[in-house]
């Protein structure tokens, strides 16, 4: 059963899933978007949702062909949609001129596997060329202006898997 709902009043925004990654210490991963300017250019997995697909299984292809990560377990996630617009100068690239934003439901995920898992190549081309472990409430400041907002909404929704 799919959860990828194209209601008529989200239509415009592409359904997308969020991955929080935290390490048992409540640490988080975070990728450095490759060919990204920074200091913005930090950010947690994510990815477009197939036809059909169920949001769960979504969040972890997008983690597993990100990051390499397959072993993880299930810690929440965020109630409803949450939306983003693309700023202007996004209108360039393919997801861009086809939307508006996104949409997304963020899922927590705890690492259970060994860090020699972590294969940025995994699925190509690479989405990150360099990886981190943060705390959860550094990411809104390093991620991509228009992106912030939903940031902290996630920093609070996952506040309770988090290392101080």
């Amino acid at each position: 059963m799919g959860e990828t709902d194209l209601s008529p009043h989200l239509a415009p925004y592409r359904p997308n899933v969020g991955v929080v990654l935290f390490r048992p210490d409540g640490r988080v991963w975070l990728g450095r978007r490759a060919g990204a300017a920074a200091p913005n250019n930090w950010q947690f997995p994510q990815g477009g949702v197939d036809p059909d697909e169920d949001l769960q299984t979504a969040a972890l292809r997008e983690l597993a062909e990100e990051t390499g990560v397959r072993t993880v377990t299930l810690l929440g996630r965020t109630d409803g949609w949450l939306t983003y617009d693309f700023p202007p100068e996004h209108g360039g690239s393919p997801i861009g001129r086809a939307w508006k934003g996104q949409r997304q439901v963020w899922f927590a995920l705890r690492f259970d596997g060994l860090e020699q898992e972590i294969d940025l190549g995994a699925h190509p081309p690479p989405e990150f060329d360099a990886w981190r472990w943060a705390y959860l409430d550094e990411a809104p400041k390093i991620v991509a202006p228009f992106k912030q907002a939903i940031y902290r909404q996630v920093v609070a929704a996952f506040s309770v898997f988090a290392a101080g």
